[in-house]
């Protein structure tokens, strides 16, 4: 099935990317300035149809099918820096979970681990400054995202009452869905510190 990454990652003066600042909100009035840094392409041949990767037991010869092989698959690059939020997922997340939402859980477990403060990044950087990575208890808690993440697309699922990003895009292709789209959920979440994990001297 359908599968997909994305890369978070909080924006000030000194972080060169394609990120659009956001330029209307006051900065004392703005939550967060965590923003999505990448989003991976989806590989469709019609909606709700995506391009599969498998072996059927036989050679493909029809050009037309779902079938792929991996030589067929859309390639990007995207540059990483400490501190970014990765997360990679079946669509069984994206399309039940809005990415503004994704991003939102994403930065309320940084808050709630010690990764940020109300400081934002300016605290942030001054905690690396001092040598303080934090590097042990990201590997300890990572797991609690992706545990976060699952849960959220579990309960939008199961929502007839808000439309979810499957249920706008199907309406978008002439197909009267609403609520959720009921379906098994994977997400890999990964959080770069800089530096490998020593449980035995948490920093």
């Amino acid at each position: 099935g359908d599968s997909g990454i994305i890369v978070l990652r909080h924006i000030d003066s000194d972080v060169a990317s394609a990120l659009q600042r956001n330029r209307t909100t006051p900065r004392t009035e703005r939550k967060s300035d965590l923003r999505i840094a990448f989003v991976s392409q989806q590989q469709l041949k019609s909606f709700n149809h995506p391009y599969q990767m498998g072996w059927t037991g036989e050679e493909v010869v029809d050009k037309n099918s779902s079938f792929k092989q991996a030589s067929d698959s859309c390639t990007s690059s995207v540059h990483i820096l400490r501190g970014d939020i990765i997360i990679m997922a079946t669509d069984g997340l994206f399309d039940n979970v809005d990415i503004d939402d994704i991003a939102s859980i994403a930065l309320k477990w940084e808050l709630d681990n010690g990764f940020i403060d109300n400081g934002g990044i300016d605290t942030r950087r001054r905690r690396w400054e001092s040598g303080s990575s934090l590097t042990d208890i990201s590997a300890q808690c990572i797991p609690t995202l992706a545990e976060m993440l699952c849960q959220k697309a579990r309960e939008n699922s199961l929502d007839n009452t808000v439309d979810s990003p499957f249920a706008l895009l199907a309406k978008e292709n002439d197909i009267m869905w609403s609520g959720g789209m009921p379906d098994d959920c994977t997400v890999v979440a990964m959080h770069v510190v800089g530096k490998p994990a020593n449980l035995n001297d948490v920093q």
